[in-house]
């Protein structure tokens, strides 16, 4: 048995709390099955962003006919963009171990790590026992069931990384964050692609409005299928096929590519833990459970990222570490605020947003919205950027910002004024007095929160 004060599963946001557990002086173990870093850097942000950005630059050209310049795309390749990517994780994971091997006070143990009691794991021979856990294992990507689906070799978010030639055609199932960006990035590369979507609408988390104008933008570039249930998938030597219907109407059809890709959301990884034996208490979807300082159910032990299921995005599980290790190290508690947490979505157009959308604001105060096109400030005029827009919701009577949407070129650069703003103080007057450079997209902002009106 070898016992410390800190023990940490999962090296994404849990290597910030074991560099401020060994700063502090405490015996620290990490413990991470893979790869190192976690999920965002080797198989989620980076590597997709890094495949996301030429994407951009594929539909810009095919776009510059709008403002007089004609251009066109001769070449992709595709193996290059792909090998680009992966040699950028590898460095990364290069880079990560040594920086392991350099931190003294911090034991590593690379493998799958398993409960097998309160405040005890496993790892391979070794029996590990901590004062203090921190549970920062992720998540996976969730596999649905569809018949027949266990008949072919789909993709996932993380296999696809691995491709070496480009998808001649493509069925994405899920119209999510993920499943949208994907299907950018394929129907970039040249691949035939069909989104298909569950719900209503794409991105049904999002506002209305900003996942219509995705659909329409999207539509112009591959097929979208809203409102359908798989009902069978089967195979042949030529192709796949997917028997789709459609919710409203009924309606069966076929949707045929080569291949099939998955982006049906994430899955708790807590079952690989053995979480049952740690007393730890998960819900109904194997999420543990977590209170506003990060706190299970057991005291001394913490969950921070996807695998508490709250929000899936590596910047605010990083702020989730610090909260936990600065509760669980000493000082003043901190609970974990949301308020003015941001995401983003790099489809084209890109989208990002922060806070509340209207229907939840309206459940909860008396609002005024804001809306401005691109096209009301001076560059996005230059840009003839004709359907992008941002929309702001501020409480009445206090005219703080509760949330605030944006859909065009440079979105999640757009949103982070509204982010700080929120974060300082949360008034609209952080923004009205702020100086902003005339012209530019920023000014984007400003005009939202000019265009207040009761709704």
């Amino acid at each position: 048995m070898k016992k410390y004060d800190v023990v940490i599963i999962g090296s994404g946001s849990g290597m910030f709390i074991a560099y401020e557990a060994v700063f502090r002086g405490l015996s620290t173990a990490l413990i991470d099955k893979g790869p190192l870093g976690g999920t965002c850097p080797n198989l989620g942000c980076i590597p997709s962003k890094l495949l996301m950005f030429p994407a951009d630059r594929i539909v810009e050209i095919a776009e510059a006919s709008r403002l007089g310049i004609d251009a066109h795309v001769s070449h992709i390749d595709f193996l290059g963009i792909m090998e680009r990517m992966r040699r950028s994780v590898e460095d990364a994971q290069s880079s990560l171990r040594a920086s392991f091997t350099a931190l003294r006070g911090l034991d590593f143990y690379e493998g799958t790590g398993r409960f097998v009691g309160q405040y005890e794991m496993e790892v391979g021979e070794t029996r590990i026992a901590g004062e203090k856990f921190f549970i920062a294992t992720g998540s996976r990507p969730s596999i649905p069931s569809i018949p027949g689906l266990e008949t072919i070799d789909f993709l996932t978010t993380e296999t696809l990384l691995e491709l070496t030639t480009r998808p001649r055609s493509m069925a994405i199932i899920g119209g999510g964050y993920i499943g949208v960006e994907y299907a950018h990035f394929f129907a970039a590369m040249g691949t035939s692609v069909t989104l298909i979507e569950a719900a209503e609408r794409l991105l049904p988390g999002e506002e209305p409005e900003v996942a219509a104008l995705l659909k329409h933008a999207l539509r112009k570039r591959m097929q979208v299928l809203t409102d359908i249930e798989i009902e069978q998938i089967s195979h042949s030597l030529r192709d796949i096929r997917l028997l789709v219907r459609e919710r409203r109407s009924g309606a069966r059809f076929a949707v045929t590519a080569d291949t099939v890709m998955l982006a049906t959301g994430r899955s708790s990884t807590t079952d690989l833990l053995e979480i049952e034996k740690s007393g730890v208490r998960t819900d109904a979807h194997g999420f543990v459970e977590v209170n506003d300082y990060m706190e299970t159910s057991m005291p001394g032990v913490y969950a921070v990222g996807d695998v508490n299921g709250r929000y899936m995005f590596r910047h605010i599980a990083n702020i989730e570490a610090t909260v936990a290790a600065q509760n669980a190290f000493g000082g003043k508690r901190k609970a974990m605020d949301y308020t003015a947490a941001p995401h983003a979505v790099y489809s084209y157009p890109q989208i990002a947003a922060v806070g509340l959308t209207s229907d939840e604001a309206h459940k909860q105060h008396d609002i005024l919205i804001g809306r401005a096109r691109y096209m009301d400030t001076a560059t996005g005029e230059a840009m003839m950027e004709t359907d992008g827009f941002a929309k702001a919701i501020v409480e009445k009577g206090s005219r703080r910002i509760l949330g605030f949407h944006v859909i065009g070129p440079h979105a999640p650069s757009i949103v982070q004024e509204v982010v700080n703003a929120m974060t300082s103080g949360g008034h609209i007057a952080e923004i009205e007095r702020a100086l902003h450079i005339h012209p530019a997209l920023p000014e984007l902002v400003q005009a939202a929160f000019r265009n207040l009106v009761a709704e």
